[in-house]
């Protein structure tokens, strides 16, 4: 008589953390992108964290070669890749031991059995080649031993590939598995295949086996009795795709040019993690595209300024060890008083420092990193999306104040992704260059002579009557000449910090991003700790606490209204991926008692974290208050 097949069931779930985590070779990014997509899709939020290792190419089966990528996605609003996960899938035991402290108590391991034998034991350090998967270390968790490998190469007997090919695909194994187990359709997984090797049909035909192989294994096999379901979010109408940081600052680059009326000069040289701009702007040529890949940091800058001088919008993008290298130039732009954007996706320092991890600790490079008097603005994303709108803001301050910009991003975002919603061109702003088509005093040109703003007029090459010289020595007010007068130099120093500071009047008033507008406690944060802290602030408010949430974008010159608010709330936490440079910048310029949490680990920031120093500098405050009254 037959054993009856244990029933399924489904079980449903508001949200769900998932960490997929292998060799960076298991193909463990494409694997979390391609379900990311399949979440997006089916309208769930989504927020991502891709964790690459430092090393280009570490010891397989090694800790120092472990490649993750955290997916949170929800029916509700999500603002983290999650804290901790509910899921953990490993590829080997390194994968294990490098990510077994992000996991909930009580939550799933999946784990690839072949990457456990007593040779990948050893690579990652277990005392005595011991095997967790058997050993009952695991018992506080839902452990699921799985032969992906065994499985994979099963799927594809009779191919004639061989069998490195085939353990190739068994990503594609656990990326079907995973479908099943969430309730979601192969469909968009199999368009990708089709597209990735839509010339090599013998290769899209066996990724698309082992697919469907891991979701049947899912269906078939009785160790698994509970899909879990995740309803869609309730979001906004309209048309939506799943965006990185890197990919919303090279669409919001490319918007702001077209919404100027010119064209877009990129010119730049690879650097992690600051690369995809380049490989995304080179998709757009025909949109009036120009990438230029030059031969190092500085001819990148350089290059940039000439294709400003000429009448384009001048672009370059690094990360903190080539924007050092950049100084010099962007110094020669402010001179200039050209519209330039410089893109800053930070990464771990100082030097080479951690490459592929991320840091917000180029802050004080941004706004002081320079010689002489030379202030530039300096603007912050807090979120992939967020990358658009602040690179088209980029674009507009450069554009229309005739100076250098500086937009900070960081890794975490750059690489991080979550729905974006399009944008109509008739929702963006028209950008209007400062042109001058004759000239403005008589018959002779003055390219120094300032509007009400500050500003100076954008003469182009080649217009009679235009002629004007250019270059870094100190220019004569409104001739543009060579000078060294004293009272000159300090003339034109004060115009042009001048008209940086007057920036500040565009800006939108200041507002909270949540919580009362005065109170015990204001989290003042900037660039991607943007989720941790909602998250955290949003848990507070929900608890009673009179907390209080805002996040900066415009770092220099400072929000005219950042100062008042400021002084409502009787404490303030600045917490930073870095030693305490906004804190810093705070108070100096507002007086005020700021406290830091500062976390130099290349990781972001847990909302627990965050959570935990506000609730400790509350206690403490309601403490000393309670010790004076007696």
């Amino acid at each position: 008589m037959e054993t009856p097949a244990k029933p399924k069931t489904v079980e449903p779930r508001q949200n769900v953390v998932i960490l997929f985590a292998g060799d960076s070779g298991d193909g463990i990014q494409l694997t979390g992108a391609q379900f990311t997509d399949n979440n997006a899709l089916f309208g769930n939020d989504v927020s991502t964290f891709p964790n690459y290792p430092s090393e280009i190419r570490a010891p397989q089966g090694t800790l120092a070669g472990v490649s993750g990528f955290q997916l949170h996605f929800g029916s509700v609003e999500v603002f983290t890749p999650g804290d901790r996960c509910d899921v953990l899938v490993v590829m080997n035991a390194a994968a294990l031991k490098a990510n077994l402290h992000k996991l909930k108590q009580g939550g799933i391991i999946i784990a690839n059995a072949d990457g456990f034998d007593r040779k990948n034991l050893r690579l990652a350090g277990y005392i005595d080649e011991a095997d967790p998967l058997t050993d009952g270390s695991l018992e506080a968790y839902k452990l699921h031993s799985v032969d992906v490998t065994k499985l994979t190469r099963a799927a594809l007997e009779g191919t004639t590939l061989g069998m490195k090919e085939k353990d190739r695909c068994k990503n594609m194994f656990v990326l079907g598995f995973i479908n099943w187990m969430f309730s979601r359709e192969l469909d968009n997984s199999e368009r990708f295949l089709e597209h990735k090797f839509g010339r090599k049909p013998e290769l899209m035909e066996a990724n698309r086996r082992v697919l469907l192989a891991g979701y049947h294994y899912g269906e078939t096999s009785e160790t698994f009795t509970t899909r879990f379901e995740v309803k869609p979010a309730p979001m906004p109408k309209g048309t939506y795709r799943s965006i990185t940081g890197n990919q919303g600052t090279a669409l919001g680059l490319l918007a702001g040019a077209r919404k100027a009326g010119l064209q877009l000069f990129y010119g730049s040289y690879p650097i992690t993690p600051a690369s995809d701009i380049l490989h995304e702007l080179s998709r757009h040529k025909n949109l009036g595209a120009i990438t230029f890949q030059a031969e190092d940091e500085i001819a990148a800058i350089a290059s940039a300024i000439g294709a400003s001088y000429g009448g384009a919008l001048g672009v370059t993008a690094s990360s903190g060890p080539g924007i050092a290298l950049k100084i010099e130039a962007m110094g020669l732009a402010f001179m200039l008083e050209l519209p330039l954007v410089i893109v800053n996706v930070q990464r771990g320092g100082p030097s080479t420092g951690l490459p592929t991890k991320t840091e917000q600790a180029d802050l004080w490079q941004a706004v002081h990193g320079r010689n002489g008097e030379a202030p530039i603005p300096v603007i912050a994303a807090s979120t992939p999306v967020d990358c658009f709108e602040m690179a088209f803001e980029a674009v507009q301050l450069a554009v229309e104040h005739m100076t250098p910009v500086i937009l900070l991003t960081d890794g975490y975002i750059a690489n991080g992704a979550e729905p974006w919603r399009f944008p109509s061109s008739a929702d963006l702003p028209t950008i209007t260059p400062n042109f001058i088509q004759a000239p403005n005093d008589g018959d002779r040109f003055l390219p120094y002579r300032r509007d009400a703003r500050g500003v100076r007029p954008w003469a182009l090459p080649g217009q009679a009557g235009l002629q004007h010289r250019i270059g870094g020595i100190e220019k004569q007010d409104g001739t543009g000449n060579i000078s060294y007068d004293p009272a000159n130099h300090e003339k034109m120093v004060r115009l042009r910090a001048e008209k940086v500071a007057r920036i500040a009047d565009r800006f939108r008033p200041i507002r909270l991003d949540s919580g009362p507008p005065e109170g015990d406690l204001l989290i003042v944060g900037w660039g991607s700790t943007y989720g941790a802290i909602r998250t955290a602030a949003l848990q507070m408010q929900a608890e009673g606490h009179s907390v209080a949430h805002v996040h900066l974008r415009h770092l220099f010159p400072f929000n005219k209204g950042l100062g008042p608010l400021l002084r409502k709330f009787r404490q303030v936490l600045v917490p930073e991926m870095n030693s305490g440079q906004l804190r810093q910048l705070l108070r100096a310029e507002y007086l005020v008692d700021a406290r830091g949490l500062s976390k130099v680990q290349g990781l972001p920031f847990t909302s627990e974290e965050i959570r935990n120093a506000a609730l400790d500098l509350l206690t403490h405050n309601t403490t000393a208050a309670a010790a004076t009254q007696a």
